[in-house]
């Protein structure tokens, strides 16, 4: 067993023999490191979580690219009609990490009640519809089934449902306009509401309802292969600017594609401060932990002092004895890392569970509770990054050691 390591478990235990005055400040250091990390841990699990949660529900309800004619110049409104005889369709082979492609079509119009009528977008889907992303915003009723014969099913949201006093199981009038004719007399639709969904975006909400891709095919006098977009799904979030470049690259030259970082920029601008802000507590934190590391190191060095003068006088060097500070000072923190995982990972798994913190105001956040979601890379980076940065702020302290004299330090009450 070498020197340094003997001292250094005579530190951490010595303290069992007699009373020590560092003891206090030695547990409130490692208390301000695991407080730090529950912190850093929430921040990061609420933040990310957060955002991963947003971009599901835009994408849900986007797909990840849309690839549309030109003339439609991004509108929600489908204008000029794409066939689906496309190389991308109904695989987007030429591209790698595309797991879906979807064929939809939209059309403005007017729900028509009794009392009140709202303003809508009618999209139009089929059998290639991906239901599974939407199913998690199913809040009453069913799924459509647009698989056999063309009929009147569709999924209204909640909120419009509310504003018009209709629910599941109702039917309702719609009017949309002829594009070719507006002066004609409108297109009239009955619609039967199977289920109601609930996104929690007010302007996808108030404005989308879901309905058969024929209704509009048929309203826009389209071919059956005709449709107003494609909407592609990603396997990976992160991957969208480069597979958007891809995409663009190997469809034909008269469609363009969007990504929904685009379509929806001050969305994902708003959520794009997360970092900065999780990035600003983790800096705060570690600043504040550190700092009670380094009183707690220092006291240690002056309540040793006449350790470290009978070491010196030895023959040990300065760096051996402040190795062994440094060993205690590691140890330490990793206490506190213990304990300050322990429990941040504990809030983090029962709130995922329960879901117990709400936000006081859901329309702000577009969710009623705060998602949390948190990988095991992310957890060893966050640790192995808060003990090296704790301990490279406490290299500086330590150098003390090498200003203390033998003859003072003996000497020393």
């Amino acid at each position: 067993m070498n020197l340094e390591y003997f001292i250094a478990k005579r530190l951490i235990r010595g303290r069992e023999h007699k009373i020590s005055i560092s003891a206090p400040i030695i547990k409130i250091a490692i208390a301000a490191i695991a407080v730090g990390i529950i912190m850093m841990l929430i921040a990061i699990a609420t933040g990310i979580g957060l955002q991963y949660k947003i971009r599901e529900k835009v994408s849900a309800f986007n797909g990840h690219i849309q690839i549309t004619n030109y003339d439609n110049n991004f509108s929600e409104v489908s204008v000029a009609p794409v066939s689906l005889h496309q190389d991308f369709y109904p695989e987007f082979k030429n591209v790698e990490g595309v797991a879906h492609v979807q064929a939809v079509a939209s059309k403005g119009g007017i729900i028509r009640t009794e009392d009140t009528f709202e303003g809508v977008i009618a999209k139009g889907v089929g059998t290639d519809y991906n239901w599974k992303v939407f199913e998690d915003f199913l809040v009453d009723g069913r799924l459509p089934d647009y698989s056999g014969e063309l009929n009147d099913e569709v999924l209204l949201s909640r909120l419009m449902a509310n504003r018009l006093g209709l629910k599941t199981g109702d039917s309702f009038f719609a009017f949309f306009l002829k594009d070719d004719d507006p002066d004609q007399i409108p297109n009239q639709r009955k619609f039967t509401i199977v289920g109601l969904y609930d996104s929690g975006f007010e302007e996808i909400d108030g404005q989308f309802i879901i309905t058969d891709i024929r209704h509009i095919q048929r309203m826009n006098k389209w071919d059956a292969d005709q449709v107003g977009s494609f909407e592609v799904f990603l396997n990976r979030f992160d991957d969208i600017d480069a597979k958007a470049k891809e995409i663009y690259n190997t469809t034909l030259s008269d469609l363009d594609s969007q990504t929904i970082k685009d379509k929806y920029r001050k969305i994902f601008e708003w959520i794009g401060l997360f970092d900065f802000n999780i990035g600003i507590i983790i800096g705060i934190m570690i600043i504040v932990g550190g700092i009670n590391m380094i009183t707690a190191l220092l006291v240690l060095i002056l309540e040793r002092t006449q350790m470290i003068g009978i070491l010196k006088a030895l023959g040990t060097t300065s760096w051996s004895i402040r190795q062994v500070f440094l060993y205690n000072a590691a140890y330490l923190i990793g206490i506190g890392l213990l304990w300050g995982n322990a429990i941040g990972l504990g809030i983090i798994w029962a709130q995922d569970k329960y879901q117990f913190l709400k936000f006081p105001n859901p329309k702000e956040y577009y969710i009623e509770y705060i998602p949390v979601y948190i990988d095991v890379p992310t957890i060893l980076i966050l640790n192995i990054g808060v003990l090296a940065l704790c301990l490279l702020m406490l290299l500086v302290p330590s150098y003390i050691i090498t200003k203390i004299t033998p003859v003072q330090a003996i000497k020393f009450e």
